[in-house]
């Protein structure tokens, strides 16, 4: 019968200390001086700070790529997809196609470690909305070099019109 007491004081703190915390949370947002996200961030003019170590969305080297494949073997969630065929009249690969599901992706940047070439980084753009599947689905051979590699943003524009083109931008350091 003790027990059972113990065990009824221990749910009612704990729910009192949990409505505690929700309780302050809403009591900061009537506050005066706290000024809405938009006031603060200005978001489509001037981008929301990020820390500098933020796994955002991918920039991707095709210059430098040997298309090994050690990126999509160490993926967890298999989102990588590269294609590649081999040069003539030399040992190495030319890369094809270099997709990234994002739909699957979990930015945990398995696949930056083992690339030997260091083509592959973890960017600072966290923003790739979009109002189909397929937009989520980027093939870095196809978009600009300047946008794959991070100069500009990876925005649904770019990946719009990089599904528009039938031959890879870039053919990679082998040709």
């Amino acid at each position: 019968m003790l027990n059972w007491f113990r065990n009824i004081r221990q749910a009612i703190t704990t729910v009192a200390s949990g409505m505690y915390v929700t309780l302050r949370y809403w009591l900061i947002t009537y506050r005066q001086d706290r000024g809405t996200f938009t006031e603060i961030f200005e978001y489509p003019e001037k981008p929301v700070p990020v820390a500098s170590r933020y796994r955002g969305f991918h920039r991707y080297d095709l210059t430098t790529c040997i298309a090994c494949e050690a990126c999509s073997k160490a993926c967890p969630v298999d989102c990588i997809y590269i294609g590649k065929e081999r040069v003539e009249g030399s040992k190495g690969f030319r890369v094809t196609t270099f997709t990234i599901d994002y739909t699957k992706c979990m930015f945990c940047a398995l696949c930056v470690e083992p690339c030997p070439v260091d083509c592959i980084f973890m960017g600072a753009t966290h923003d790739l909305s979009c109002y189909s599947r397929d937009g989520c689905i980027v093939d870095f051979s196809r978009v600009p070099l300047g946008v794959a590699w991070g100069r500009t943003s990876l925005n649904p524009t770019a990946v719009a019109q990089s599904k528009v083109i039938t031959q890879p931008v870039h053919g990679g350091p082998n040709q």
